[in-house]
């Protein structure tokens, strides 16, 4: 099983909170739903941000293997980029937010492939090592346009998706202050921005590298829960 992600000790801040998602964040993800976002059991495209809670459980390092369980044939994997709260944040406007920002890292977005983004079964999403984090924390004072940052995935070594961390619904300032209307942050969370929309999907035996310029990489093998075994 995947080992546990050790608290990251990196001046002003360690990595001892909650770590959110924010679903749906990207509007190619809306886009691809088209009417159905209107329709049951969605009813209405969301007013507000769409989050889930990232246990620990979940975390894993870089390099730690990603367990494709018995029954499914491939795991969907995408970068996301790791916004790490410096300061308590709460009801933050947008124009105040990257002021609460310690820096960001690198995170991975990995689940099982869903037919539905309503209400995702929990085993499909939240298993373990299904949230890697990059140790390497980059200040805020040295990524000045989070929202302008490339993002690509490679499987076995060939690039299967070129995104970048725009074209959000909501942006990094956004984000948070549309988070903190409801919830308070506090020093040490991690909000993850989400991935982007068409996540390549990799198999067992296969390699996937994760990356976002300025942050780094995290790269992967998918193996069967028997090789574990």
């Amino acid at each position: 099983m995947a080992r546990c992600l050790p608290d990251l000790e990196v001046p002003p801040y360690r990595l001892t909170g909650t770590v959110y998602g924010a679903l749906l964040n990207h509007r190619a993800q809306l886009e691809a739903l088209g009417q159905a976002a209107s329709q049951p059991p969605y009813k209405a495209p969301p007013q507000a941000p769409v989050l889930a809670v990232r246990p620990r459980h979940m975390l894993a390092a870089d390099g730690d293997p990603l367990v494709l369980p018995a029954g499914f044939d491939a795991l969907e994997c995408g970068p996301s980029l790791g916004i790490v709260i410096a300061r308590a944040a709460c009801r933050i406007a947008a124009s105040q937010s990257l002021s609460h920002v310690a820096g960001y890292l690198l995170a991975g977005e990995v689940r099982l492939p869903l037919a539905s983004h309503y209400r995702p079964a929990v085993r499909f999403v939240a298993r373990d090592g299904f949230c890697p984090l990059s140790t390497r924390f980059v200040p805020a004072a040295q990524v000045p346009q989070p929202d302008a940052l490339q993002a690509t995935v490679h499987v076995d070594g060939e690039r299967m998706q070129l995104t970048h961390t725009g074209d959000r619904l909501r942006g990094v300032a956004q984000l948070i202050a549309d988070v903190t209307e409801f919830m308070t942050l506090q020093p040490g969370d991690l909000l993850l921005l989400g991935a982007s929309h068409g996540a390549p999907q990799a198999r067992a035996g296969q390699r996937i590298t994760l990356a976002i310029e300025g942050l780094g990489q995290l790269s992967h093998t998918v193996v069967t829960e028997e090789e574990l075994a």
